[in-house]
């Protein structure tokens, strides 16, 4: 099986409208930036967009936030976009919170075949409106659901012909869990090697759950909030 994609473009020319996609990253860390890009260019919309965040205003899923391509949000913290919060308010987004230990969950989850979850997060607040309550050992927990994303978006620092991913430093956040979790995964990487020079012992995510990986260009890495000593 060829894994090999040209760029983002190639990699993505499949995603149509009404899909549920999950993108790996953490703030600006470690977001599929090249993926980002290309579905801002192929203006696919009505999409359910996964994501521990919102991206800002101007970078991330806030470039696709402002062409009115997000139907609904699910993520667990989206404090630093504007227009998120316009169309939020506004009523032209559809929002789910989660907290972010169970959006984690619910992604590994569905990369280990598990269709649901307990959890104790949640109990007693709005985020259990609906959901099963079950109690074990005197302990309240709420049923959550696996993840069921047709696409999964990942950036890695450096991968393989045959998938195999590592991540670097903080971008090893969401990244391996949703990698795991997509039933189509895509892996955009800063260094794409041939199979057999990356160290097993330093793989992060086997390449049995990417089906496209293609070397990414241009890189901003840019910084959500940049503080600096005085």
């Amino acid at each position: 099986m060829n894994k090999i994609f040209k760029n983002a473009k190639e990699a993505t020319a499949d995603i149509k409208e009404g899909v549920t996609i999950m993108f790996g990253g953490f703030g600006l860390c470690g977001i599929p930036e090249n993926c980002i890009a290309s579905l801002v260019e192929m203006k696919v919309s009505n999409l359910t967009c996964i994501s521990n965040n919102a991206g800002v205003d101007d970078f991330g899923i806030g470039l696709m936030l402002h062409q009115k391509q997000v139907k609904k949000m699910i993520s667990s913290y989206v404090g630093e976009n504007a227009e998120f919060e316009r169309q939020l308010l506004s009523g032209e987004l559809e929002v789910e919170l989660i907290p972010q230990g169970t959006l984690a969950t619910r992604c590994m989850a569905a990369g280990y075949g598990l269709p649901a979850i307990y959890t104790p997060a949640g109990v007693g607040t709005e985020v259990a409106n609906g959901k099963e309550i079950r109690s074990f050992n005197g302990k309240d927990y709420l049923l959550e659901m696996a993840f069921d994303a047709d696409f999964a978006l990942v950036k890695a620092w450096k991968g393989d012909t045959l998938g195999n991913l590592i991540f670097k430093g903080t971008a090893r956040n969401f990244n391996p869990l949703m990698a795991m979790a997509g039933k189509i995964t895509i892996a955009e990487v800063e260094e794409l090697l041939p199979a057999g020079e990356l160290d097993p012992n330093e793989i992060h995510t086997p390449g049995i759950y990417v089906n496209r990986i293609f070397k990414g260009e241009n890189y901003e890495k840019r910084i959500e909030n940049l503080t600096l000593s005085k």
